[in-house]
C-alpha cells in the first residue's frame, strides 16, 4: 500500500506541475497579448497629439476636417461599443431569432437618420459653428431651452457612459478574473487620458482601428463558435431543444402586439440622430459630399458586424445554458472556451478599448454641451474645458460603480436602452419640426423635452417596456406636447411648418393604409404567434432535467481532536466571489484520519495483542435548517475516511420527469439564496483502546483532515 501510494504521488506531482505552469503561461499570454493591442490602440490615439491644435474647437470637432472614412468608421464603433459586445449579446441570447427585428427595424432607422436628419443637422451645425447638439434646439446658442437640453445631454450621457464603463470592467472580470471596479477605473485613467491627449481627434482614430479590430475579431469568433454548435443547424436544434420560442421569429406575450415593438426598433435606429456622441462625428465633417460619403462607409462596415454578433449571440446561447448564466457575458466566455489565450486577448483587448472610447465621445460630447450652453462664457477657455472633461468622467465612473450595488444596474443592455431611447425622444422630434420649419419658442421647446424625459423614465419602470421600448412612447410624448402647445398657443400656424396639414379625408385614408397591413399582422400574431411563455411555463409535460454538478471550496484544515472533545468552526460564502450568484444546492464534507494508537509492553508479542481499536469520528454540518450526521471509524491499515453531505434540492426533478410543469422543475431545482450564509461543522472523536495482559495501549485523540465544499447545481430543461 505503501509503495503504491509512493509511487502515484510521484507521478502526479510533476504533472500537477505541468499543468499549473500550463495554466500560469496562458494567462501570461492572455495578458500580453491585451496589453499588446491596448498599446496599440492607445499609441494611435497618442499620435494625434502630434496633429492637434491647442484650440476648443479642434478638440471638440477637430476642426471640421475629418476624412469621411475615419469618421464613418468611428461612428460605428461609437455606436456599437460595449453595448454590441456584452449587451446586444445578452438581448440576444434571451430572445433567439425575434433579435432579427431589431437589427432590421434599427438598419432602416439609421439610413433615415444619414439621409434625412444628418443632412440638416451638418448643414446646421456648419453654418452657426455650434459644436454640441443641444446648440441646435434652438437658434441661439446658450438660451434656455438650449442650457435645459445640455442638462438632459450631461444626464444620459453619464448614464451611457457609465455603461461603456461597466461594460469593460464585465470584460476584464471574465477573462482576467479582474474586480468590476478596478476595471471600470482602467477604463476612467483610460478615458481621461484619450480625451487629454488629442480631444475628439484621438477618438475618431483609434475608434477607426478599433472597427478594423472589431471586425476581424468578431469573424473568428463567429467561425471557431459555428464549428463549436455544429454549424447552422446545430445551432437551430440547440435553440430549438432548449425553448421552441427561441426559433420564433416573434417573441411571445407581448402584451401591445407586434407592429408596435418592431417600430420601436426603427425609432431605436432614427435615435442616432439625437446621440451627441455620434452627432459629433457628423460634425467633424466638411461638406454633404463627405457626409455621403461617411454614410458608404458606415454601412459597409456596420451591417457584417452586426450579422457577426448576431450570430456570436445564439451560439452562446447553445453554448451555455445554465440556469443562472449571465447573459450579458456570452461573447467573453465563448471566447474564453472556444479560443486560445492570443485571440481572446485581443477580443478582450476590442472589448475594452471599444468601450473605453465610446465613453471618452461621450464624455466629450457632455464637455461641448457643457461650455456651449450651459456655461457658454467658458467656451473657448482650453484649459477650463478639459477640467470639465475630467469632472463628468468622474461623475460617469462613480454611475458605473454604484450600479454595481443596485439590483438590475449593472445590466448594460437597460443602461444602454434607457440613455439611447431618453436622448433620441428629447432630440429628434425637435430636429424634425426645426427642419420642417417650424421653430418653437423656449417655452414649447422645453416643454417638449420634459415631457419625453418624464415619459421615458416613468415607462421605463412601469414594466411595459419589454413590451415596447421607451422611443415610442417617448417619441410620441414629445409631439403631442408639440401639436397641443401649437393648438392652444399658435392655432394660425401649421404645426408641420412649412407644409400644410392633410384634410380629414386624406388623413383617414392614410389610417386605413397603415391599419390595413397592422391588423393583418396583429391578427396573424394572436392566431399564429408563439405560445405563451407562462403557459408552456405552467403547462405539465414530459421533460429531461440535464444536470452539471460542481463545488466550491468553502474551508479545508488539519486538527488534533482529542477524546471526548469536539471541535468547531464556522464558516460563511461570503468568503466565496460571487456566492450569491451561485446555484448552492448542498454541502459535502470530507473527513480524513489514521490510527496512532501506540501499545508497549512484553505482552505485545503475543499474536493480536498490538493490534489497535477502532476509533470514532463523527462529523456535523448544519446549515440554517438543514443538517446531517455521519460517522465512520478508522483503521490500523493506513488512512481512512467519510463524507458527510446534506442538501436541500428536490432530486425528482432530474433526469426524465414528467406530470409537472416547467415552473415545477426550476422551483424544486433553483434554490435561489437559500445556500448563502453561515455554515456550521462540529468533528468529535471517541476512542477505543485495545490492549490485553502486559500490553498496554495508549490513545489520546486523533488528527482529522476536513474539506468543506458547497455543491452547486447547474441545468437545463429540454421538452420530449
Amino acid at each position: 500500500m505503501f509503495l503504491i501510494i509512493k509511487s502515484t504521488r510521484e507521478i502526479r506531482t510533476p504533472l500537477l506541475i505541468v499543468d499549473i505552469c500550463t495554466a500560469y503561461s496562458m494567462d501570461i499570454l492572455l495578458v500580453a497579448s491585451f496589453s499588446l493591442f491596448m498599446c496599440a490602440f492607445a499609441g494611435i490615439g497618442l499620435a494625434s497629439m502630434w496633429v492637434k491644435e491647442d484650440t476648443t474647437d479642434d478638440y471638440l470637432v477637430a476642426g471640421r476636417g475629418m476624412h469621411p472614412a475615419l469618421a464613418a468608421l468611428s461612428a460605428v464603433s461609437t455606436w456599437n461599443s460595449g453595448y454590441m459586445f456584452i449587451g446586444f449579446i445578452g438581448f440576444t441570447f434571451t430572445m433567439g431569432y425575434s433579435i432579427i427585428w431589431i437589427g432590421f427595424g434599427s438598419m432602416i432607422g439609421q439610413i433615415v437618420a444619414w439621409i434625412w436628419l444628418y443632412k440638416f443637422i451638418q448643414q446646421s451645425a456648419n453654418e452657426r459653428g455650434v459644436r454640441s447638439l443641444s446648440s441646435l434646439v434652438s437658434d441661439v446658442t446658450g438660451s434656455p431651452e438650449a442650457k435645459l437640453a445640455a442638462v438632459f445631454s450631461v444626464l444620459f450621457l453619464s448614464v451611457y457612459a457609465a455603461a461603456q464603463l461597466t461594460s469593460g470592467g464585465k470584460a476584464l472580470y471574465v477573462m482576467l478574473g479582474w474586480s468590476e471596479v478596478v476595471g471600470i477605473l482602467i477604463g476612467f485613467i483610460l478615458v481621461v487620458a484619450y480625451c487629454y491627449a488629442g480631444g475628439i481627434r484621438a477618438s475618431i482614430w483609434t475608434d477607426a482601428a478599433q472597427s478594423s479590430v472589431m471586425l476581424i475579431g468578431s469573424s473568428l469568433l463567429c467561425y471557431v463558435a459555428m464549428q463549436e454548435v455544429g454549424g447552422f443547424s446545430g445551432l437551430h436544434d440547440g435553440l430549438a431543444t432548449q425553448d421552441a420560442n427561441l426559433t420564433s421569429i416573434v417573441p411571445a406575450d407581448l402584451n401591445f402586439g407586434v407592429s408596435l415593438w418592431v417600430f420601436a426598433f426603427f425609432l431605436g435606429g432614427l435615435s442616432v440622430a439625437g446621440q451627441p456622441q455620434v452627432v459629433t462625428r457628423v460634425m467633424t465633417l466638411g461638406t454633404d459630399e463627405d457626409r455621403k460619403t461617411a454614410m458608404i462607409w458606415f454601412f459597409a462596415w456596420q451591417t457584417p458586424f452586426l450579422l457577426l454578433m448576431v450570430i456570436i449571440g445564439l451560439a452562446s446561447r447553445v453554448v451555455f445554458s445554465g440556469a443562472d448564466f449571465d447573459p450579458e457575458l456570452g461573447l467573453p466566455m465563448l471566447a474564453m472556451e472556444t479560443l486560445g489565450p492570443f485571440w481572446v486577448g485581443l477580443i478582450l483587448a476590442s472589448i475594452f478599448a471599444a468601450t473605453m472610447s465610446t465613453a471618452d465621445s461621450q464624455v466629450l460630447a457632455c464637455t461641448a454641451a457643457f461650455t456651449d450652453d450651459i456655461m457658454p462664457q467658458i467656451s473657448q477657455d482650453h484649459k477650463k474645458t478639459k477640467i470639465v472633461t475630467l469632472i463628468i468622467a468622474a461623475f460617469a465612473t462613480m454611475i458605473s460603480i454604484f450600479g454595481l450595488y443596485v439590483p438590475g444596474g449593472d445590466s448594460v443592455f437597460a443602461l444602454v436602452v434607457l440613455a439611447v431611447y431618453g436622448l433620441g425622444s428629447i432630440f429628434v422630434p425637435i430636429l424634425i419640426i426645426r427642419w420642417a420649419g417650424y421653430n418653437p419658442d423656449t417655452n414649447h421647446t422645453m416643454a417638449m423635452m420634459t415631457a419625453a424625459l418624464i415619459t421615458v423614465i416613468l415607462w421605463s419602470i412601469s414594466g411595459y417596456g419589454d413590451d415596447i421600448f421607451p422611443s415610442v412612447p417617448g417619441m410620441g410624448a414629445a409631439f403631442i406636447t408639440h401639436f397641443l402647445m401649437n393648438q392652444i398657443r399658435s392655432p394660425d400656424l401649421s404645426p408641420i411648418g412649412r407644409f400644410d396639414l392633410p384634410d380629414f379625408k386624406t388623413l383617414g385614408i392614410g389610417a386605413l393604409i397603415i391599419m390595413a397591413p397592422v391588423s393583418i399582422v396583429e391578427g396573424t400574431y394572436v392566431l399564429k404567434g408563439p405560445d405563451s411563455l407562462d403557459s408552456s411555463a405552467g403547462t405539465s409535460g414530459e421533460w429531461f432535467v440535464e444536470t452539471s454538478f460542481g463545488s466550491e471550496q468553502l474551508d479545508d484544515g488539519v486538527e488534533y481532536i482529542n477524546d471526548g472533545q469536539t471541535f468547531t468552526i464556522q464558516m460563511h460564502t461570503d468568503s466565496i466571489d460571487n456566492a450569491d450568484e451561485l446555484n448552492i444546492v448542498g454541502v459535502r464534507v470530507s473527513l480524513n484520519y489514521s490510527e496512532d494508537e501506540t501499545s508497549s509492553g512484553l505482552g505485545c508479542n503475543a499474536p493480536g495483542a498490538s493490534n489497535p481499536d477502532p476509533d470514532t469520528i463523527i462529523g456535523t454540518v448544519a446549515h440554517n435548517e438543514y443538517n446531517s450526521t455521519s460517522s465512520g471509524q478508522n483503521s490500523g491499515g493506513g488512512t481512512s475516511s467519510h463524507q458527510v453531505v446534506v442538501e436541500w434540492y428536490n432530486t425528482s426533478m432530474t433526469g426524465n420527469v414528467s406530470g409537472v410543469s416547467k415552473s415545477d422543475i426550476n422551483e424544486g431545482l433553483d434554490v435561489g439564496n437559500s445556500g448563502s450564509g453561515i455554515y456550521s461543522l462540529d468533528i468529535s472523536v471517541v476512542v477505543e483502546e485495545g490492549g490485553g495482559i502486559g500490553c498496554a495501549h495508549t490513545d489520546d485523540g486523533e488528527e482529522v483532515e476536513y474539506l468543506v465544499e458547497l455543491i452547486i447545481l447547474d441545468y437545463s430543461i429540454l421538452s420530449v
